[in-house]
């Protein structure tokens, strides 16, 4: 026999509204979700030409400091810098000089330093060594 009094028609009806609202809490989720990767992906497509500036920089910036902190003149690391590059690109104005490697090994005679010198689009790598008379230079295209 079927019974459909009021406690029936209750428990149907409490059992489709919770599922209803679930479902809703589901899509709310999942749409909020999509939104906040589309929202990412905009953001990430708007802050990248940057990133790779302030990466070089942070870089640049890093290496620097080792060199200071081992006691390395940046005064006389560029003036060797500038010295091969002289001999090897006479006549060629180099604009920026940046310090990209600081290879410090045991000793001072083993000490590296690896600069790159710009001239508008061209780019020149330069690599110090150090002995007794100081910072020598040789470049490398």
């Amino acid at each position: 026999m079927l019974r459909s009094g009021p406690s029936s028609f209750r428990t149907n009806t409490t059992m489709s509204t919770l599922t209803i609202v679930l479902i809703v809490v589901a899509v709310l989720v999942i749409a909020l979700f999509i939104g906040g990767l589309v929202a990412a992906r905009a953001r990430d497509r708007q802050v990248a030409p940057h990133y790779d500036e302030h990466l070089r920089a942070a870089d640049q910036a890093l290496e620097r400091a080792r060199a200071e902190d081992r006691g390395w003149d940046p005064g006389l690391l560029e003036a060797a810098v500038r010295d091969a590059l002289g001999q090897s690109h006479a006549g060629t104005a180099f604009e920026d000089l940046v310090l990209v490697l600081v290879d410090d090994r045991p000793g001072v005679h083993e000490d590296r330093a690896h600069y790159d010198a710009y001239a508008g689009d061209q780019r020149v790598r330069v690599v110090l060594t150090r002995d007794e008379q100081g910072w020598r230079g040789q470049t490398a295209s």
